[in-house]
């Protein structure tokens, strides 16, 4: 499912950066597509694309399945700042976190922040887990198949993840 957004101002401090999406309470769907748009519509991102939508059972978590993409975006936003604004949005689509895994309106997780490595309190990149995720690596791969994580391919990764199924939506 495309969306895209132009890259209005090219500059040399663009940084290309992946953005983990995610609901399974409420409208999932419409929510991860509003979350894109107020994304693009961010001051300092631009070039956003959105892989196609997946569900995906829960893991290590509870509740309905899960529809998940990934969104690629150029922004000029350091990293925290970035991660501010993902959680500002999180919050206007009313997320909670009554408990580590709970269900969720919208779950948005900065995966890679071009080849930076960051492991402070509140952030760490590339995402710890990712590599273990299904959900995260089909539509990653959908935006960026050269991508390496650990050393391997996305392909590579996947098939180490056979058993957590995914199912495209149209």
């Amino acid at each position: 499912m495309p969306f895209e957004t132009p890259d209005t101002e090219p500059d040399a401090a663009w940084v290309t950066a992946y953005v983990g999406l995610g609901a399974n309470l409420g409208e999932a769907r419409q929510s991860l597509l509003q979350a894109a748009g107020q994304l693009a519509c961010t001051e300092g991102i631009g070039e956003l694309r959105l892989s196609p939508l997946y569900r995906t059972a829960p893991i290590e978590s509870s509740g309905p399945d899960y529809v998940n993409a990934v969104a690629s975006l150029r922004t000029r936003l350091e990293p925290h700042a970035l991660l501010d604004v993902l959680q500002h949005i999180e919050q206007l689509h009313g997320r909670e976190r009554p408990y580590r895994n709970a269900p969720r309106t919208l779950d948005l997780d900065l995966l890679l922040y071009g080849a930076q490595r960051i492991d402070t309190p509140r952030l760490a990149v590339p995402h710890p887990r990712m590599h273990l995720r299904a959900f995260v690596l089909r539509p990653l791969c959908d935006l960026a198949p050269d991508i390496k994580l650990k050393g391997k391919s996305l392909p590579e990764l996947l098939k180490a993840c056979a058993d957590q199924p995914l199912q495209a939506l149209s």
